[in-house]
């Protein structure tokens, strides 16, 4: 006998919105399957607010409220038992982030909650992490969103150092990050990683998801740092036009998607590292385990 239950999870970033709604397969004497039955990605950049006048527009809230609304349809369509809804960097900087949880409680029916960077972190460790996780490996967990990076370090399984930094894609987009923010990031990959040999690199986020995609590798194969850095000349090259029209990029990843790779690139190279492994996990996923797990 097998029980499913359903569950789903709601990342607002800072470039877009997503919808996870997952089946949680139970099987006795088997090991719980967690398996992805929609992924819903709605684009409303609630970072182009937050960093650069403080707050959350009248037309993202109003954007916003839809997009909940569609997502609450969605979940009752899929009759999912429980969800959890978490805001990150836009949400945490905006001064009316908190304003804006209560008119869409009131209006959509659906309760988010603001966490900070360091909670991020460990909700994304509760993921699948484990399963790419050798004991006898050094492993830097890189995560980029919008605002912010969440870097976490792996050795012999545990993780042993984990911290957020104030450098996104959405910032980087609107040169908000100044050389010292980029020094401390470099400072701590440095000092953290020093006393480690052979160190690889785990990326998540939708912007290397979309590299991997396209390298057309196997799952399990890592991409180089020589491909990497050949792709963001590529991409470099290239105009936000003709990254659309040639490579078929959404428009709200066409322009940020060179600032993530320069994140993931420069996190390589303080560390070290020759591989950067990329899979399917993030936020969503994290959160539905952690709820799963009664973590959250």
């Amino acid at each position: 006998m097998i029980s499913i239950k359903k569950y789903a999870a709601i990342d607002i970033g800072s470039n877009a919105m997503r919808l996870l709604i997952m089946n949680i397969v139970e099987q006795a004497g088997k090991e719980t399957q967690f398996n992805k039955s929609a992924l819903i990605r709605v684009p409303i950049r609630l970072g182009q607010d937050a960093f650069t006048v403080g707050e959350i527009s009248e037309e993202n809230i109003d954007r916003m409220i839809d997009a909940m609304k569609a997502f609450k349809l969605l979940m009752k369509v899929y009759k999912v038992e429980r969800y959890m809804a978490c805001a990150t960097s836009a949400m945490r900087e905006a001064y009316n982030g908190k304003e804006v949880t209560e008119i869409v409680k009131k209006k959509a029916d659906i309760k988010i909650e603001i966490i900070d960077g360091k909670k991020e972190a460990a909700i994304i460790a509760s993921s699948d992490l484990h399963h790419f996780i050798k004991t006898d490996q050094t492993y830097l967990y890189v995560d980029v969103g919008g605002g912010s990076t969440e870097f976490s370090l792996f050795s012999e399984g545990k993780m042993v150092a984990s911290k957020s930094f104030k450098n996104g894609t959405v910032r980087l987009l609107n040169n908000m990050v100044n050389d010292v923010v980029w020094q401390e990031i470099e400072k701590w990959i440095k000092s953290k990683t020093e006393a480690y040999e052979d160190i690889t690199l785990i990326g998540s986020g939708g912007n290397i998801n979309k590299i991997f995609k396209l390298s057309g590798k196997a799952q399990e194969k890592p991409l180089s740092y020589i491909y990497l850095n050949a792709e963001y000349q590529k991409l470099n090259a290239l105009s936000y036009e003709e990254r659309i029209a040639e490579l078929g990029l959404n428009t709200d990843r066409a322009d940020v998607i060179i600032h993530a790779l320069r994140i993931y690139l420069k996190a390589m190279k303080w560390s070290g590292s020759r591989n950067i492994y990329v899979p399917k996990i993030g936020l969503s996923d994290g959160v539905v385990k952690a709820m799963y797990n009664g973590k959250i």
